[in-house]
Parts: C-alpha cells; structure tokens; sequence
C-alpha cells in the first residue's frame, strides 16, 4: 500500500470511528429520572406482605392507604423501622374521599390533615384526594365541582402547613371523571395547595387520552398512577365494563405516556397500581412482576 493509500486508508478508519460513537451516544438508552413505586391496594390491607413483596421486586417507593392510619397511628415509629428496613421510601398516601356536605366539611378536613401529619411522620411529602359522590351516572354541575374544589383547597393550605402535598385523583364514576370535570377542578384549584396525582388507566377509560394530559398538566402534575385498563370485557354484554389489568395487558397507550414524562422531563413518583389481582388463581407478587417485566422490557423503566 502506497503512503498515499495509507494515509486515506488511517483517516477512513477514525471517520468511522467517530461516526460509530456519535452513533452509540444518540441511541443509547437515556437514564430515566422518573422515580417508579408499587401501590399496596392489590394486596387489600396486608401491608406487611405488600412491603415485603414490592421490596423482592426491586422497587423503591411503597403507596399506603388509609387503612395503614388506623392501624399504626399509635406506632408511627413502628411503621416507620417497617419501611427503613425494606428500603421502601413512602411515594404517596391514599387519604380517601372529600365531602362537601356542609355539615361534614370541618370533620373531613381535619381528617385528612391527620393523615398529613402521619405522612410526615413517615418521612412522605404527598396523599392524595379522591371522592364518592357520582350517584346514579349523574354528572356533577360546574357548581358542584366547584365545591369540591373549595374543600380541597382548605386541605391542601392545611397540609401544606406541615409539608405535605395535597394531590387529586381522578377516577372513575366519581366527580372528575371526565377530561372536562378534571379540567374543571384543575382550573378551581389553587395550583399551590392542589396539585394533580393523574391516572391514566381512569382517566383513558373516562374517555381522555393519558398522553396529552401529561402535557397539558405539566405544571400541575405531582404524580401518576401508572396502570392499565381492559374494555370491552368478553364475558360482559356492556360495551362500556372494564377491569383493571396488569401493565401492557389493556388498552392504554404506555409507550406514549412515558415519552410524554420524558418530554415533560417529570422527575417524581409514578406509581404503578392494580386494584386486585385480575385473575383469580395469580397472587399480587405475581400480577406485580408481570408489571415490571413490561415496565423493565417495553417501556425500558429501570425499577
């Protein structure tokens, strides 16, 4: 080989080189910040087994509910040793229902603070607000979802006292269940004390699309639940009954909602949730770890 020769042969190799690298640095996979949890609600109540379960799977983060309260209240510090020692940081607190029935509005409200205050103790930052007030498929006037709204903004003021964030929750056959009630409620929030837990499983099957509300809510939104939901069912006639699946097994569109966290560059919980155990012979360690297979091999989630 000529030098001449050589010397084209020597660049070519470090053109290719370098092209092979700048190749390698755009497709490689990007650490993601999202921060994935586990919800206990699969495992109704046992929350011993739930932290030990979510905890052999990897995950960092546990979602209690309020059943925790009325068991440990009286031993926070016991509850407290239970998390540290499965290495489970508290994600999100499921605080229940909202009234704005006037006459239990002052007693709702404190309750919800009290659960603030055990959160804190926990070493959490967040609960979260639902209601049960959807009767008979009625949807709520723009009056009455006002209400709503009111009350929550005196928890979240009173939360926020103690640092903790007051979320909403949207969800099926309740006010909020469609995209326009939960814009409404966005919108008659105050966006300090009240920010958005969105669940895209709910929030698709109440006829939204998950994705967009990612990005429409960007600045509002707190935390998610991940999860998926499954209509129409075969064995039911009602085109519109649904249930609650593991990850990757329904109808949301996954994929699309974790590009949209990735543009949004959402860096909090998202909390990976399933009601019950869709199947009656599967265990919630089961349902939990077809979760993560399609969180860790589709979505590209590192737990």
């Amino acid at each position: 080989m000529s030098t001449s020769n050589r010397r084209q042969f020597l660049a070519d190799l470090t053109m290719i080189g370098a092209a092979s690298m700048l190749s390698q640095s755009l497709f490689a996979a990007k650490p993601s910040s999202i921060k994935i949890a586990y919800s206990a609600i699969t495992w109704g109540g046992k929350d011993l087994n739930a932290m030990q379960d979510i905890a052999s799977l990897g995950f960092k983060g546990i979602q209690l509910r309020a059943n925790a309260y009325d068991n440990y209240k009286t031993k926070v510090q016991e509850l407290k040793d239970l998390l540290n020692q499965h290495h489970l940081s508290l994600a999100m607190f499921s605080s229940g229902n909202v009234e704005v029935d006037p006459a239990r509005i002052s007693s709702n409200v404190d309750y919800h603070v009290a659960h603030a205050s055990f959160v804190k103790a926990l070493g959490g930052d967040a609960l979260q607000l639902t209601n049960s007030l959807r009767k008979n498929n009625q949807a709520p006037t723009k009056d009455e979802l006002k209400a709503l709204a009111k009350v929550m903004n005196q928890i979240g003021e009173q939360t926020a006292d103690l640092g903790v964030q007051t979320t909403y929750h949207n969800h099926m056959h309740q006010w909020g269940e469609t995209p326009e009630e939960v814009d409404i409620l966005m919108q008659e929030t105050n966006p300090k004390f009240v920010k958005m837990l969105l669940d895209v499983a709910h929030y698709h099957q109440g006829g939204g699309v998950p994705a967009k509300a990612v990005e429409q809510y960007k600045d509002r939104l707190f935390a998610l639940h991940i999860k998926d939901v499954k209509s129409p069912l075969a064995d039911k006639p009602d085109p519109k009954a649904y249930k609650f699946v593991e990850l990757g097994q329904g109808n949301v569109d996954l994929p699309a909602v974790f590009k949209a966290l990735e543009k949004v560059k959402f860096n909090r919980w998202a909390v990976v949730e399933l009601d019950g155990v869709p199947e009656p012979n599967r265990t919630p360690l089961e349902s939990a770890t077809i979760s993560k297979a399609y969180l860790n091999d589709t979505l590209k989630q590192k737990i």
